[in-house]
């Protein structure tokens, strides 16, 4: 069997714990597909413009192996693994993914899309339009999942942290409220039912306390258990003062930003 790529997805989500659980979770931040010129694709996109979200089937490009069992980001009660083929897994026996994205606009070879869940730079193998006749069953049974704690968090900023992240966002395309958000609406704080690896996460549950790590930036929160609200209270680099010392190396061309960061005088750290 020969795949080969018929483009490939932009967007903002870099790293592999940048990327939303759902699509759905991610609105607001547009990406783009651009399809191979040179292979008549711009037929194959005739008539696509009417539909408002698209299938995309992807290659998870940066993941190798398979695991036959997977940890949910929000395990069902009184288990901590689900079967891979009864999971949304990255780690697949074939690397393939299925998205379904909101579909923008196209220009010529690029389709501008929103709410989906790709990382930059992921290979797409093909596309294909959402019809709600035949692709919707709202009333299906969904196995584990109804098993899950279905209601969102509220979660909510502070005012310094409102000022850090806005100052950021102004200096880089770092997006911390919206990363945060995505990883944190699901709560469930409790040792052994959160993933701390998947989320970068560290929680205190004494102190009803968390630090989730954003690229190189640190997230500091408070939460509530009864009343089901995190609270995004401020900002911290995650460098120390010795890797941000002139001269060391810049793996990710960021210290200039982190340096200047925390010399402000008005917020806390």
């Amino acid at each position: 069997m020969q795949v080969s790529p018929i483009g490939t997805f932009y967007g903002d989500a870099v790293y592999k714990y940048d990327a939303p659980r759902q699509g759905r979770l991610f609105a607001g931040h547009p990406g783009r597909i651009e399809l191979n010129a040179g292979q008549n694709f711009e037929m194959a996109l005739r008539d696509l413009e009417g539909f408002e979200r698209i299938w995309v089937i992807f290659q998870f490009h940066e993941n190798e192996g398979w695991r036959p069992t997977t940890r949910p980001p929000v395990p069902p009660k009184g288990k901590d693994r689900v079967g891979t083929f009864a999971s949304r897994s990255p780690y697949r026996p074939n690397p393939i993914g299925l998205s379904c994205v909101r579909l923008l606009k196209i220009d010529d070879l690029t389709l501008y899309v929103d709410e989906a869940d790709l990382l930059n730079g992921t290979p797409v193998l093909d596309i294909k339009p959402y019809i709600p006749m035949a692709d919707a069953f709202p009333d299906a049974k969904a196995g584990w999942v109804e098993e899950q704690e279905g209601d969102l968090w509220t979660v909510l900023a502070d005012a310094p942290f409102d000022a850090q992240k806005r100052w950021i966002a102004e200096r880089s395309d770092f997006d911390l409220e919206s990363f945060a958000r995505v990883q944190l609406s699901r709560g469930n704080f409790s040792k052994g039912v959160f993933d701390s690896t998947r989320r970068r996460l560290t929680v205190d549950e004494s102190a009803h306390t968390g630090v989730l790590a954003y690229r190189t930036f640190r997230i500091h929160f408070t939460y509530d258990d009864t009343a089901r609200v995190v609270c995004l209270q401020r900002v911290s680099s995650g460098y120390t003062a010795e890797e941000l010392q002139e001269g060391s190396e810049d793996k990710y061309g960021d210290k200039l930003l982190h340096r200047e960061f925390i010399k402000l005088p008005d917020f806390r750290r």
